[in-house]
């Protein structure tokens, strides 16, 4: 298994709990801890999946997506809302952004990592 992940969260706990489960799987897992430096991050680097939460300082998770995917680079990189928000509106507007899907956090590992296996084509 392999691929490249970006994982975007302002809590540097949720980010090692990625790291370490898609880590464990083979995956190579890149850390921005909000949406301005994952948007740099995003921008320079080649990723088969991003995960991004909502509510970040800096930049939230819906205006980083909106800006990357005004970016070329972002095309066919699928991005995933990892949040702990779960409201139909706040679903609407990231599909409506750009993003592929939502996992709610607290998050199941193993759900988390069958997803990012799915949508990175790993």
């Amino acid at each position: 298994m392999s691929g490249k992940v970006l994982t975007i969260d302002d809590s540097q706990s949720v980010r090692q709990m990625i790291s370490m489960t898609l880590g464990n799987s083979g995956f190579t897992v890149d850390e921005a801890c909000d949406g301005a430096e994952g948007y740099d991050k995003a921008t320079t680097g080649s990723y088969n999946a991003i995960l991004t939460d909502l509510n970040m300082p800096n930049m939230n998770g819906l205006d980083f997506i909106k800006k990357f995917r005004e970016h070329p680079s972002s095309r066919g990189v699928p991005i995933i809302f990892l949040s702990t928000e779960s409201d139909e509106e706040s679903k609407r507007e990231a599909k409506s952004a750009g993003a592929i899907g939502w996992i709610i956090k607290p998050f199941d590992q193993a759900q988390l990592l069958a997803v990012v296996k799915k949508v990175a084509g790993a």
